[in-house]
């Protein structure tokens, strides 16, 4: 397709027939467009190069600089390959500054400086005759693709769990049945021993039947926290005072905490709002983040409680001085099967993370070894959650 002819390019051809009005105009009308032009390149996301046959950066747009983390002073000073060695490598640019493949060029990188970022790279030859030079420039368009390569890996990564969830679910159902069958046999067989006290024979075999029997319950608690985990009734939603089932939970892990010598220091705000929750399952949340902190305390400890709102949400913060959770394990807190403890069936903080969804609310955590944990959740208060409601 032929180029649009424009009016303006024929004024440039013949700019020495022409007056100083007219060469006025016609600078001013250059310059405006030129300013329409900067204007547009300025407001893309998207980030624009143009470099030269050696490599040098001749023009980056705002975008271009902040991907890049060039300054704007150095546009037209730096070669791309001392700009962004990794952009000109990928750009087939050898350190000479000779571009070795003139073809369109489509590639994607991970960029290290000034951010870490996914980016794709296009880079389209532009031919321009001046006189009888051939003069040879390159558009380099660069496009930040990093939220949707992490989307695209999170989804991929929520498939394969569902995947192994789904067949692990079967699996667990099928455990099902035998385990209630042990659990039988086991108790007939205790009923028979009780029968034989005082025979040494009985009392050895009576002991290794409690060693049984408190397998199978362990492994019958673990497949009904797994069961429970993926399928989850959804919350019977009430005006709920998130301080009842906190103080409920505190209380029945109460003497526990305390043959371990562990200390609660407990802050609540006055006044706090309700939200709309499920009271069995919010306290399941609290009781399973203060089991937590136990656990991460081997003897003596403090667990600290806050809880605090602001306009929108409520907050309750759970401390601990525990051991902490090095930083390349927290993010697999919430991954099924993940724990730091020997007897844990790692469910525990899929469970919470599931239930604080289904309540339109957040959890962070922030850990650090040695120190302890902090755990955060964020419910909204009743009056937010209809309007978000109503605005789906």
């Amino acid at each position: 397709m032929k180029p649009r002819h424009d009016p303006l390019d024929s004024l440039i051809d013949r700019v020495d027939e022409l007056d100083a009005a007219s060469r006025a105009n016609l600078i001013g009308r250059l310059a405006r467009e030129r300013h329409l032009l900067s204007m547009i390149l300025s407001t893309l996301r998207e980030g624009v190069l143009v470099i030269d046959a050696s490599g040098h950066v001749e023009y980056a747009n705002q975008s271009a600089l902040d991907l890049l983390g060039i300054a704007e002073r150095d546009v037209g000073k730096l070669s791309l390959w001392r700009a962004v060695p990794d952009l000109a490598r990928t750009l087939r640019l050898s350190k000479k500054g000779i571009l070795m493949e003139e073809a369109n060029v489509s590639r994607e990188l991970e960029l290290s400086y000034p951010q870490r970022r996914i980016v794709r790279v296009y880079l389209v030859p532009i031919d321009e005759q001046a006189g009888e030079v051939q003069l040879v420039r390159y558009a380099v368009i660069i496009s930040d693709i990093t939220r949707e390569r992490v989307q695209t890996r999170q989804e991929i990564e929520d498939e394969r769990i569902k995947s192994i969830i789904e067949l692990a679910a079967g699996v667990a159902h099928e455990l099902g049945n035998p385990l209630n069958s042990l659990n039988i046999h086991l108790q007939i067989m205790r009923r028979r021993l009780e029968k034989l006290s005082g025979d040494p024979v009985a009392e050895s075999l009576a002991r290794s039947l409690e060693i049984c029997t408190g397998e199978v319950e362990r492994l019958d608690s673990i497949i009904t926290h797994f069961l429970e985990a993926i399928r989850p009734r959804p919350p019977d939603l009430q005006d709920l005072d998130l301080i009842a089932p906190l103080e409920e939970s505190i209380e029945f892990l109460g003497p526990e905490l305390e043959g371990a010598g562990i200390r609660v220091d407990i802050e609540l705000g006055t006044g706090l709002p309700v939200i709309q929750g499920d009271r069995d399952q919010i306290k399941q949340v609290f009781f399973n983040i203060i089991k937590n902190a136990r656990q991460a305390m081997k003897s003596g400890g403090i667990i600290r409680i806050r809880a605090f709102g602001d306009d929108e949400y409520v907050y309750i913060q759970v401390g601990d001085t525990g051991e902490g959770i090095p930083q390349e394990n927290l993010r697999k807190v919430f991954q099924p099967y993940f724990s730091t403890k020997q007897d844990g069936h790692g469910l525990g903080m899929m469970i919470v993370d599931r239930i604080m969804r289904d309540h339109g609310g957040q959890i962070g955590i922030d850990s650090r070894p040695g120190v302890g944990t902090l755990v955060t959740l964020q419910f909204p208060q009743k009056h937010r959650r209809i309007r978000l409601l109503s605005d789906r």
